[in-house]
């Protein structure tokens, strides 16, 4: 269970209803429990509910994507988050503070103070390089000259732009802009960083140059993200925790195991059904005990840890056929993993009954 201090954000019972004056329909508790009877006269009222009773919290340092396809209400949830839009009824509370109930003013100073946002269009200024677009924000906050050189060249060089501080856009590939983005959203050094697929209009290779380059940035800098993408091998890729969404409402949140292997109904089934496994499994999860006849020959086998992606680990058992001993976050050993053993798990099936068996929880 999670506990007070480790939650960041916190969105709860939130609704984005676009229409005239949809508020009246909230001051009273037929709401409460987002029935269909009470989304259905919205819709024949000519409302259109783009996000509907939406809960979750995000915790300190954790990457939370929200997925789902075109129109299922992922983007709507992010601008509610940052109120680019504002809610029709809800809380969003960031650090104690209801983000709803702030002020023009004191939302200005949250925005440049503790948020960083990045969007699909890159929305970089043309006319400024990228020293000037990175600074732009800082500039804002009336931060002296030496100050706000020493960040942008932190950033710039955090994002790997050395050199290209007098370019312009039109001088930068997709990718280099996508850079400048993200650093000109780092640069006032927010806590918390709402991402709305900030890849996705990239190549792919670049796209995942970019996503290594992101993760490399968010082991040092350890944000509270909330990332949102349409496409589920790079939430896998990137994300802590998922939240699946569909026709406005969040239908499951969860690892992404349990959304793979514990599906909460046939729309996440089906969302998660061309997912390789390979990808979703880890090492503690197929662990096996170590039998006595191998004792002797564990000593020269590689040590993996029990979070570590089994098809990172493929590397390793096709130089140590024999197993890869697995760790725990103790240090103690588990078990071990082999190849049978992998091929056995992806098929689903056991060693002794060769009958279709379920994953094991993680260890």
């Amino acid at each position: 269970m999670t506990s007070q201090s480790q939650v960041k954000l916190r969105c709860r019972n939130v609704w984005m209803v676009y229409g005239s004056n949809p508020g009246r329909y909230f001051q009273s508790d037929d709401h409460r429990n987002a029935t269909d009877s009470f989304i259905g006269k919205l819709r024949d009222e000519g409302f259109i509910p783009a996000a509907i009773d939406v809960n979750f919290d995000l915790l300190s340092g954790e990457i939370f994507a929200i997925m789902g396809l075109s129109g299922s209400g992922k983007s709507t949830v992010v601008r509610c988050l940052s109120r680019l839009v504002e809610p029709t009824f809800g809380e969003v509370i960031l650090d104690g503070e209801n983000l709803l109930e702030a002020s023009d003013r004191e939302l200005i100073e949250i925005r440049r103070h503790k948020m960083g946002m990045v969007f699909q269009n890159f929305g970089l200024l043309p006319h400024l390089t990228v020293f000037e677009n990175i600074a732009f924000p800082l500039s804002l906050q009336k931060i002296q000259d030496s100050e706000l050189r020493v960040q942008v060249e932190r950033v710039i060089e955090l994002v790997g732009l050395e050199g290209r501080e007098s370019s312009f856009p039109r001088q930068l590939s997709g990718g280099q802009q996508q850079r400048v983005g993200i650093a000109r959203s780092l640069a006032v050094e927010p806590e918390i960083w709402f991402l709305d697929e900030p890849f996705s209009a990239l190549d792919p290779l670049i796209r995942k140059q970019m996503q290594d380059e992101f993760l490399r940035i968010q082991q040092l800098l350890h944000k509270s993200i909330v990332f949102i993408t349409h496409d589920f091998l790079e939430a896998l890729r990137v994300a802590d925790r998922m939240a699946i969404m569909r026709d406005g409402r969040i239908v499951q949140i969860g690892t992404p195991q349990e959304l793979v292997f514990a599906p909460a109904d046939d729309y996440v089934a089906q969302f998660t059904s061309e997912v390789p496994r390979i990808r979703v499994l880890t090492a503690g999860q197929i662990v096996e005990p170590i039998m006595d006849a191998i004792v002797d020959d564990t000593r020269a086998m590689p040590v993996a840890p029990m979070d570590l992606p089994v098809e990172d680990l493929l590397p390793q058992l096709a130089r140590h056929p024999s197993g890869v001993l697995v760790k725990g976050t103790d240090g103690d050993v588990l078990g071990i993993v082999t190849p049978d053993g992998v091929i056995r798990s992806l098929s689903g099936v056991n060693r002794a009954s060769a009958s279709p068996i379920s994953l094991p929880d993680p260890v």
